[in-house]
C-alpha cells in the first residue's frame, strides 16, 4: 500500500464503530472476491449485489421493536445489510423489489394488531395485496396464552404471506410473556438460513447477544426500597387503588414519560399452600428451577411459575395427564365459547381440584406451568421531577368466585405483602411507542380512566418540569366523584398553574345515565377536532376491550362530523394520525 492510500484509509476508518469496521470488513472481503481471476474463485460464487432485507414490526409496548433492533444487528455483525422499518411507514409498493421479509409482531386485545400494524395487516389481507412469489419471510409473533387469540397478529401475516405466494424463509415462532429464549432461536435461525440462501457477501463474525447486557433487567432486577403506599381512593369506594412510590436512588436506572416499570413478583403464599394439600405434594420436595437452580417445591411455586392464569397450553397438557374427558371436549375448536366461559373467574387450583391425577410428581406438575411473568405498570412520574423515585398507580384486584378468594398477583404483592422499607425487584421497560412529542409547544389531548391516567400525571410533570409551552387537555373518568377521582389535588393544581388548560371528567355511577369519557369527547367534539386540526397528540391509555375501541369509535365520529367527511374518509383520517404518531395508545 502506498503512502497515499494508507493516509486516505486512515482518514475513511477515523471515528467510525467497530459494528462500522465489522460491515467494512465484510465489504472488502466481498470486493477482493469480485477482482479475483476466474481460476482463484471461489467454488460458491457470491454476488456482490445484496438482496434486498426488510425487518418489519408491529409494536404496541415497544418490545418486538427492541426485537427489530436486535435482528438488525445481529444480521449486521453477520456482514449482512437490512433495513428496518415500522409496518405503519413501510411502502407497500416495496413488496415486490424487499426479496425477504423478516416480520415481527405482537397481539393485543382480542386478537389485534398493534396499532402501528394496522394499516399493513390490512393492506395485506385486502384485493389489492399482490402476488408474493420469488419474496422469502419469516414472522416472530408475540403473545400471551393467558387471551384467547394466542398471537393472532403474527400467524394472520404468516398464512397471509403464504397464501400470496411468498416461501417461509424460516418457520414462525410463537412466544409467550416470557419470550427471550423463543427470540433468541428465532433470531439464530433466521440468521444461519439467510447466510445460507442470500446470495451476498457475509464476513466471519461473533455474533451479537440477543440483549444488550445492562446493569439492571428482567433477569437481574434492582432491588427498589418501598417509600411510600397510599390508597387514593376514598372511604365508601368500590375500588382500592394505590399510589406505589419506589426508591431507585443508586440504580443509574432512567426512563421516559410513556415507559413502564417491570415488577418481578412472587405468588400468593396461602394460594401456594392451597396447591400443594390440594396437589399432596411435599413443600420442601428437591426441585431444579427453569434458571437450572435448585429450590425446594414451596420456592418454585413462589417465585417461579405461574399458578394462577390458566392458559390454553397448560389446560392441553394437564388434559394429557389427567385423561379427563370432559376437559378435553373443552379443548376442542367448536367448543371456543364454552372453553373461555370455563376459564372465566377460575384458576390453575380450581381444574386441579375438579380434575384430580393421583400420584402426580412435583417435576410433573411444574413441568406444565409456565414461568412466571413479571408485571408491567405504567410509570406515573418524571425522571426529571423525580429523578431517584419512581411512581406507580395501582388497582388492587381483590374478589371472590366458585366459592374461593381470589387476589391479583402483583397489585397485592406490592398493596399488602411488601413492608415500607421493602424491597420490589424492578426494571425499566422502554416503550417508543408512547411517547411526548418532540416539539414542546405541541398540544396534548390525554383520555385516561381509571388507573389508565398514571402515564399523563408522568406527562404533566414532565413538561412543567422542562417549560414545554404547548396546551395540554385531560378527559379522566371512573365510578364515583367522592371516592374515585385519582389525583384530584394535583389535576386542579396544575388547572390553577396554567399547565393543565382543560379537564374534562365522566363519573359513571353518579347518575342514572351512564357517562363515560367518550361520552365526554363526543360531548366537545368542536373543539377538540379543532384542537387536532391545529396539530394536537391524541393519548389513549387504560382498558383495552372496552375503554379503547369506545374512544376510537367516538374520535372517527368527530371527525366525519366537525370535519364533513364521510365515514370511509373520516377513518382515513385516524389512520393517518397514527401512522404520524400524533394518535398513540398504551392499553392493555
Amino acid at each position: 500500500m502506498i503512502p497515499q492510500q494508507w493516509a486516505a484509509l486512515q482518514q475513511l476508518t477515523a471515528g467510525i464503530t467497530a459494528e462500522q469496521l465489522l460491515w467494512i470488513k465484510g465489504y472488502l472481503a466481498g470486493f477482493g472476491d469480485a477482482r479475483r481471476s476466474p481460476s482463484e474463485a471461489p467454488a460458491t460464487q457470491v454476488n456482490a449485489v445484496p438482496p434486498e432485507i426488510a425487518i418489519l414490526y408491529g409494536s404496541q409496548t415497544g418490545n418486538a421493536e427492541k426485537l427489530a433492533h436486535e435482528l438488525q444487528t445481529r444480521l449486521s455483525s453477520s456482514g449482512v445489510s437490512a433495513r428496518l422499518e415500522a409496518m405503519s411507514s413501510y411502502k407497500t409498493a416495496r413488496l415486490k423489489r424487499d426479496r425477504f421479509l423478516l416480520l415481527i409482531v405482537s397481539t393485543h386485545g382480542e386478537g389485534d394488531p398493534p396499532d402501528n400494524a394496522r394499516p399493513f395487516h390490512e393492506f395485506l389481507h385486502s384485493r389489492k395485496a399482490p402476488g408474493l412469489e420469488g419474496v422469502h419471510f419469516s414472522v416472530l409473533a408475540l403473545g400471551d396464552t393467558s387471551y384467547e387469540f394466542f398471537c393472532k397478529t403474527g400467524r394472520d401475516f404468516d398464512t397471509r404471506l403464504a397464501e400470496l405466494g411468498a416461501s417461509r424463509l424460516h418457520e414462525r415462532v410463537d412466544c409467550d410473556v416470557d419470550y427471550e429464549e423463543s427470540a433468541e432461536r428465532w433470531i439464530e435461525g433466521v440468521v444461519m438460513s439467510l447466510r445460507q440462501r442470500c446470495a451476498t457477501v457475509l464476513a466471519s463474525a461473533v455474533p451479537a447477544p440477543l440483549e444488550t447486557v445492562s446493569a439492571w433487567s428482567k433477569r437481574n432486577p434492582f432491588p427498589a426500597s418501598l417509600v411510600e403506599n397510599l390508597r387514593l381512593t376514598g372511604r365508601g369506594s368500590s375500588k382500592d387503588v394505590r399510589h406505589i412510590e419506589l426508591s431507585l436512588e443508586g440504580s443509574g436506572l432512567r426512563f421516559e414519560p410513556g415507559d413502564s416499570l417491570g415488577v418481578v413478583v412472587s405468588n400468593w403464599p396461602e394460594r401456594v399452600a392451597d396447591l400443594l394439600s390440594r396437589l399432596g405434594l411435599d413443600a420442601s420436595a428437591p426441585l431444579t428451577g427453569p434458571s437450572g437452580r435448585e429450590s425446594s417445591l414451596e420456592n418454585a411455586l413462589l417465585n417461579d411459575y405461574e399458578i394462577t392464569t390458566i392458559t390454553r397450553p397448560f389446560l392441553e397438557r394437564y388434559a394429557e395427564i389427567s385423561a379427563a374427558g370432559e376437559l378435553r371436549d373443552l379443548l376442542k375448536e367448536e367448543n371456543r365459547t364454552a372453553l373461555r366461559d370455563f376459564v372465566h373467574g377460575r384458576e390453575i387450583l380450581d381444574v386441579v381440584q375438579r380434575y384430580p391425577v393421583p400420584g402426580i410428581s412435583a417435576a410433573q406438575f411444574v413441568g406444565i406451568l409456565r414461568r412466571l411473568p413479571p408485571r408491567l405498570y405504567s410509570i406515573a412520574s418524571s425522571y426529571h421531577a423525580s429523578p431517584d423515585e419512581v411512581h406507580l398507580t395501582v388497582a388492587v384486584v381483590r374478589y371472590e368466585s366458585y366459592g374461593l378468594p381470589r387476589q391479583g398477583v402483583a397489585s397485592t404483592f406490592l398493596a399488602d405483602r411488601v413492608p415500607e422499607g421493602g424491597t420490589v425487584p424492578v426494571y425499566v421497560d422502554s416503550n417508543p411507542n408512547f411517547r411526548l412529542p418532540a416539539d414542546p409547544e405541541a398540544a396534548l389531548i390525554m383520555i385516561g380512566p381509571g388507573t389508565g391516567v398514571a402515564p399523563f400525571r408522568a406527562f404533566l410533570a414532565e413538561r412543567e418540569a422542562a417549560g414545554a409551552k404547548g396546551k395540554n387537555w385531560l378527559f379522566f373518568g371512573d365510578r364515583n366523584f367522592h371516592s374515585d377521582f385519582l389525583y384530584q389535588v394535583e389535576w386542579l393544581d396544575y388547572r390553577q398553574k396554567g399547565l393543565l388548560n382543560r379537564i374534562d371528567v365522566a363519573f359513571s355511577r353518579d347518575s342514572d345515565r351512564k357517562v363515560y369519557v367518550q361520552h365526554r369527547m363526543l360531548d366537545r367534539s368542536r373543539e377538540l377536532y379543532r384542537w387536532i386540526e391545529e396539530g394536537a397528540h391524541v393519548y389513549v391509555c387504560g382498558d383495552a376491550q372496552r375503554m379503547a375501541p369506545d374512544v376510537h369509535q367516538a374520535l372517527i365520529q368527530i371527525v366525519e362530523k366537525e370535519g364533513g367527511h364521510r365515514r370511509e374518509r373520516a377513518e382515513e383520517y385516524v389512520n393517518e394520525l397514527l401512522a404520524a404518531r400524533r394518535y398513540q395508545r398504551d392499553v392493555y
